[in-house]
């Protein structure tokens, strides 16, 4: 029996790769930079290090409770998010509050029931303004907690290791979809 030559099969992998793009592994996503350790209280008013989300994949974006505009869509979608990855432990949501002084843990823990927030998936976050600034600021480079409460609409997906890998608008159209694709890719990372 006779063996192909090395570039007959170098060709015809290449041929079959170009009509058959389902087949081809997805690229990795980009790696943004990394976002610092934070400490800050959830809304069932117990310390939360960001330590706790180590290893696991997770979602955040910032929001205030009496939000006029955005946030009650914002946690909508994020609450849709929380229902696709049902079946998957090791992806969490965070939602870190840009309004401290009336976001207090018991006002977010009424907040959470009414996007039905799965405790110990998905998190709400307060604290001093000052830390909420810097995880905002340096760390999600998404803007200010400054008491003005304008603040970012997006997403951002965060890898096991702590690094941003995507950013999503969550006023555009496929965002979603976007980031549940990539919540999957990032999972099938090593």
């Amino acid at each position: 029996m006779r063996l192909a030559s090395p570039q007959v099969v170098l060709i015809a992998i290449c041929a079959l790769s170009a009509i058959a793009p389902g087949c081809r592994k997805a690229p990795p996503l980009p790696v943004y930079w990394q976002i610092p350790e934070f400490q800050l209280t959830a809304q069932s008013g117990q310390p939360f290090d960001s330590k706790s989300l180590a290893g696991d994949i997770w979602v955040a974006d910032f929001i205030f409770t009496t939000c006029p505009g955005p946030c009650p869509r914002m946690s909508a979608q994020m609450r849709g998010v929380q229902s696709a990855v049902a079946n998957m432990p090791d992806v969490k949501l965070v939602s870190f509050t840009v309004d401290p002084r009336n976001d207090t843990p018991a006002i977010l823990a009424a907040y959470a029931t009414r996007y039905r927030a799965t405790p110990g998936r998905w998190f709400f976050l307060t604290g001093e303004q000052a830390a909420l600034e810097t995880i905002c600021r340096n760390g999600f480079k998404l803007g200010d907690v400054d008491g003005s409460l304008v603040h970012s609409t997006r997403f951002v997906l965060v890898d096991r290791r702590s690094r941003v890998r995507g950013l999503y608008r969550t006023s555009e159209d496929g965002a979603l979809a976007r980031l549940l694709h990539d919540i999957r890719t990032l999972r099938d990372e090593k």
